[in-house]
């Protein structure tokens, strides 16, 4: 079947669903506890047919990743001005945002900052403060910052408009 990957992330989703609901029927139904003198309830039980259920939901798990897998590798998008597959858009994506969360704490750092040591009121009372200061160009990290999540905002744009027209055969 030819899907879209916003398609097959929702049949992901579902296939997680049916395999938990698989797996919770397992866990209930796999053990149960009688008193010596009485009569068990035996819930209803196959342990070949829920494996079987599990290993089929595993299997179609594995192919539509696999599908996925080949089509992020063979199919690319322009972000600005550059092409790129999809793979390679999905690594730098995670690289840009490692950067900007390091960006958004050094922006947010104040040029002078007064230390507080965690013992101070055992200190010496003739002890001078001491100030922390930032070593770096404040207004260059919050600019760099901004071009950064412009960056993430363009390629999150051309990765929606790719994965939700970009279609690729499934085999569920």
């Amino acid at each position: 079947m030819k899907v879209t990957s916003a398609y097959a992330s929702k049949i992901l989703r579902q296939l997680k669903e049916e395999k938990e609901y698989w797996r919770g029927l397992e866990m209930q139904s796999s053990v149960y506890t009688a008193a010596v003198d009485e009569t068990p309830v035996v819930p209803e039980y196959d342990y070949s047919e829920v494996a079987a259920k599990i290993a089929d939901i595993d299997e179609k798990v594995r192919r539509v990743k696999h599908a996925i897998n080949l089509a992020n590798v063979s199919s690319t998008v322009t972000v600005n001005g550059t092409e790129m597959s999809i793979d390679t858009v999905l690594v730098k994506m995670t690289q840009l945002n490692w950067r900007k969360n390091i960006l958004d704490s050094m922006r947010q750092r104040l040029p002078k900052t007064r230390v507080d040591h965690a013992f101070s009121r055992y200190r010496s009372a003739n002890r001078s403060p001491e100030y922390e200061y930032v070593n770096y160009d404040l207004d260059l990290v919050k600019a760099q910052y901004d071009e950064i999540s412009r960056e993430i905002m363009g390629i999150q744009m051309a990765l929606d408009r790719h994965n939700q027209t970009f279609e690729f055969e499934v085999e569920i």
